[in-house]
């Protein structure tokens, strides 16, 4: 019993002189530090979307002269200029930063205009067109129409033009 109650009293005294000289320790350490710098303030991590990424990362260049609007699903748009029925390179104007987007060939009917270095992916069907990256792994605009689509009108693209030109018959 002698034994037990001994233990006890030097392991109490054992922890309260660390405590002790740890408090000591910390007072005599703040005082010469806090006259020589304060500590820097906590930095928050706030994770963004990759559309705001796009955003935030990208230089503003102005809406190219001529562009028509796309106006998308959750409050986005593009601007492209250039005629998809024709042209072999279209610029598309995503998060103020200009795209130069090369036709790609598709065997679907739809016209893709992809730039690799970029990521930068722009696939028009008759009724919608979505903006793609590739550096993302995701769409950044769905269902994307223009103000003439809006209305009914199918899309611009090739595929419509070559449909609606009389000196081209479809196969029977």
């Amino acid at each position: 019993m002698n034994k037990l109650l001994i233990a006890a009293i030097v392991g109490t005294l054992a922890t309260t002189s660390v405590f002790v000289s740890a408090d000591a320790f910390a007072a005599t350490t703040t005082e010469s530090t806090t006259k020589a710098k304060r500590p820097a303030p906590a930095r928050r991590i706030v994770k963004r979307s990759p559309k705001a990424e796009t955003a935030a990362a990208a230089k503003t260049d102005p809406i190219p002269e001529g562009a028509t609007k796309w106006s998308c699903k959750d409050g986005l748009a593009f601007y492209l200029k250039g005629d998809m029925k024709r042209d072999a390179i279209v610029t598309v104007n995503w998060a103020k930063k200009d795209y130069k987007l090369p036709r790609q060939d598709t065997t679907t009917g739809a016209d893709r205009f992809h730039d690799s270095p970029s990521g930068m992916d722009l696939v028009v069907i008759p009724n919608k067109a979505m903006l793609f990256s590739d550096k993302y792994e995701s769409r950044l605009a769905d269902e994307c129409v223009t103000a003439e689509m809006a209305t009914g009108a199918n899309a611009p693209t090739q595929a419509e033009a070559l449909k609606q030109n009389p000196l081209i018959k479809p196969e029977q």
